[in-house]
């Protein structure tokens, strides 16, 4: 179980059982023996056991229970005075070891704790709360980032209000911790500040990609590895299509009609951070997007969850059995169905995104959107 600061400690129960049931089994083991070898003596490890799993105040009892019974179970048996106060001594130094060491423990667990809460702080800040809103469509989702010390990574989204229409954004940096965060800041900042610059979704992209490689070259001067990351940007409009370049991500699904499908977009591009390993240009693809439907889009956080058993999280078939449900509960029936299917919290960062639109195609901006998106990229 875990106490208040969110540390993981023996329940009471299981801690009295514990101290209890090695305690008799040892007494009982030395009574009926008869052996010349006293057996209370080895509880000495026992405060030590309860210093790597409990509390500070159950180490404390464990060690003073300790040397409670050593002492009286060596009075008991008649050991001599001097080998019952040595035995004794012994139990007490190494008691009070135990707690001191204990106390050690929760205090570096309680670093580590407060470092996993600032880090997850800081993912949470790095992107806007959901819902969002365009004047194409409402953006609805979830984000979970894990609080694991090693844990913490760069899962990332974003929504642009452009003149040529709606970006959407939603990204994995390789890796973990606070350098996995550093590099999702740097394709934040690239595809905000290029959304709006960029008329073409080839051209948001192209910025995305060498803010990644400024990032790695920064990165490598610094010690860090370099990093890809997997991205999927869409361009919507009035027009019941959407422009998409995949990065190596996880193509979108279109539900719509009672159906569920994994929208064709071909072979996806190489991830940002690796452009100078091909010869030709990222391109973007077409594919549509029908009145009334919704496109779902996530990170691996969902699609490589895992039950008990080590099998993966079967979303398309989820998003089937839920097509005709309403669409604004569709997060919510995803995040609760994922840690029904695991039995646990995630073990890593969860972001999902579901876009439906917001019906506003046949106004001004609607209208001049659809004549400059008649251009074509």
């Amino acid at each position: 179980m875990k106490d208040d600061g969110g540390r993981r400690v023996l329940s009471t129960p299981m801690f009295a059982a514990g101290i209890a049931c090695v305690t008799v089994v040892v007494v009982a083991l030395d009574v009926y023996a008869g052996t010349a070898v006293r057996l209370p003596p080895l509880l000495i490890f026992l405060p030590a056991i309860v210093a790597a799993l409990g509390s500070v105040w159950q180490t404390a009892v464990a060690s003073a229970w300790v040397v409670l019974v050593v002492a009286g179970t060596l009075a008991f048996l008649g050991a001599a005075p001097d080998d019952n106060r040595l035995a004794t001594g012994f139990t007490t130094v190494f008691g009070v070891m135990s707690v001191l060491g204990c106390r050690y423990r929760v205090r570096r667990e309680e670093e580590v704790r407060r470092l996993r809460s600032a880090a997850a702080a800081l993912q949470r800040q790095i992107v806007r709360p959901l819902p969002l809103r365009t004047g194409d469509v409402v953006v609805n989702g979830l984000y979970q980032p894990v609080e694991e010390d090693a844990m913490v990574g760069g899962d990332m989204y974003e929504v642009a209000d452009s003149p040529y229409g709606t970006r959407v954004l939603i990204a994995d940096v390789q890796g973990k911790g606070l350098p996995a965060i550093g590099s999702a800041l740097a394709v934040l900042g690239a595809f905000r500040e290029a959304a709006y610059r960029e008329e073409t979704l080839t051209g948001v992209v192209d910025a995305m990609e060498s803010a990644v490689a400024r990032q790695n070259a920064f990165a490598t001067q610094t010690g860090e590895p370099e990093r890809m990351v997997t991205a999927l940007v869409l361009d919507i409009g009035p027009a019941l299509e959407v422009e998409a370049v995949n990065c190596g991500h996880i193509a979108p699904y279109v539900i719509h009609d009672g159906d569920a499908y994994q929208a064709a977009l071909g072979e996806p591009a190489v991830p940002l951070g690796l452009a100078g390993l091909v010869a030709g240009p990222r391109r973007g693809t077409r594919f549509p997007y029908p009145e009334g439907a919704t496109l779902l889009l996530c990170t691996d956080g969902v699609t490589e969850a895992r039950d008990r058993d080590g099998a993966f999280y079967p979303l398309e078939e989820r998003l089937r059995a839920w097509a005709l449900a309403p669409p604004g509960d569709l997060a919510e029936t995803l995040e609760t169905d994922l840690r029904h299917f695991t039995g646990a919290a995630p073990r890593d960062d969860v972001a999902v995104l579901a876009v439906r639109r917001t019906g506003r195609s046949d106004s001004p901006e609607g209208r001049a959107r659809a004549a400059i998106g008649s251009r074509g990229p």
